[in-house]
């Protein structure tokens, strides 16, 4: 068992805290550490919501600072100004249809704009030494799909597999991965990396899967499902992985991977008919009963990774995290906040970029059964 002494959290700069998971986290600190206080860079971006940010538990502990994480002169002017002794490091471009579109802006946020940050974090903590080394951390955030795709009978991604990304996103994340690695090697700057699975739950910008098939089905729009549907991916609620970050930044090792999952593998189909199956139940006077008739099977995405599935024994074993929901209830959780969110969610539908994206992406994929 692992010697767990646990660092002290006070100046936390969170890169894309007003993206999905970012934003979770600021909620979920803000709750559980009282004395943090979190200085929150975001550019903004059509995922980056201020929406998100709202009914914060303590807004005199939440500083917020519209900006890019490559814009290295702020970075570094932030990282004086408020004595920052923790990064938790979430901005990224993150959506695999995306980055085939366009690869360029993804190596530009996720390489060039997590250099920036290592850069500014040696400079503050190893060569002006205003914070003792022991006192600092920088966390990246990162994904299982760096790894790869992995084949039925395959064993689970551990922490030692080897990255094998078949995706510009998932490409950019695995060199973003490197340099951090490379900063803990080469200079000594205290880091960990975890890497997660798919995430899901409130505040998730519906071009992802499960916000997209909520949204839509409450709409009566068509559910599209790429190929046949039996792309196996684990879920992990993201007020979980929360917890787990939080564990990690407190007690994981400096120059440590930890692997973050949900413990699940079901079929993207699976997820999408037990979606159906709790709206059923949440919209029992919906005109569009039973929601499963909404599915669309549609022409699968280029070098579309099969399967995804995380060892998750080392946080267990050394950090001792485990995920507190089960698949049921954390979608049952989800739903039930999108059902309760409708103004969060009629805001997102009318934005521009969001109507673009969907033709963008959906327009001519036809059905595939």
């Amino acid at each position: 068992m692992t010697d767990l002494t646990e660092k002290p959290i006070k100046n936390i700069l969170v890169t894309g805290g007003a993206g999905f998971i970012g934003s979770n986290f600021i909620h979920y600190i803000l709750y559980t550490e009282p004395q943090a206080v979190i200085i929150n860079l975001d550019a903004l971006t059509y995922a980056g919501r201020p929406e998100n940010l709202a009914g914060l538990p303590d807004t005199s502990r939440h500083i917020f600072i519209h900006g890019d994480i490559g814009n290295q002169k702020l970075v570094q002017q932030i990282f004086r100004k408020y004595a920052i002794d923790s990064v938790v490091h979430f901005a990224a471009e993150s959506h695999v249809d995306r980055s085939i579109h366009d690869p360029g802006q993804f190596v530009q946020t996720n390489v060039m704009g997590t250099y920036s940050l290592l850069e500014s974090a040696r400079q503050y903590w190893l060569v002006e030494k205003d914070i003792p080394v022991s006192e600092v951390r920088f966390h990246h955030i990162s994904t299982d799909e760096v790894f790869g795709s992995l084949s039925p009978h395959d064993p689970p991604f551990s922490e030692t597999t080897p990255y094998a990304p078949n995706s510009p996103y998932a490409a950019s994340k695995a060199a973003s991965d490197h340099l951090v690695r490379a900063y803990w090697h080469t200079y000594g700057l205290p880091i960990t990396i975890s890497n997660c699975s798919n995430n899901y739950g409130p505040r998730q910008f519906p071009e992802k899967l499960i916000p997209l098939m909520i949204v839509n089905a409450q709409s009566g729009q068509p559910l599209p499902v790429y190929g046949d549907g039996k792309q196996i991916r684990d879920w992990l609620y993201v007020e979980d992985h929360c917890q787990a970050i939080h564990k990690i930044l407190q007690l994981g090792k400096p120059g440590e991977t930890y692997n973050i999952g949900g413990n699940n593998q079901p079929t993207n189909l699976t997820i999408v008919e037990l979606l159906c199956d709790i709206i059923d139940e949440c919209l029992p006077q919906s005109h569009f009963l039973p929601h499963k008739q909404l599915i669309q099977f549609v022409a699968d995405r280029p070098g579309h990774d099969r399967r995804y599935a995380m060892d998750t024994s080392k946080i267990q074993r050394e950090l001792h995290w485990q995920p507190q929901h089960d698949l049921q209830g954390g979608l049952l959780r989800t739903i039930e906040w999108y059902l309760s969110n409708s103004g969060w969610v009629e805001a997102i539908s009318k934005h521009g970029d969001y109507q673009s994206w969907l033709q963008k992406n959906y327009q001519g994929r036809g059905s595939e059964k």
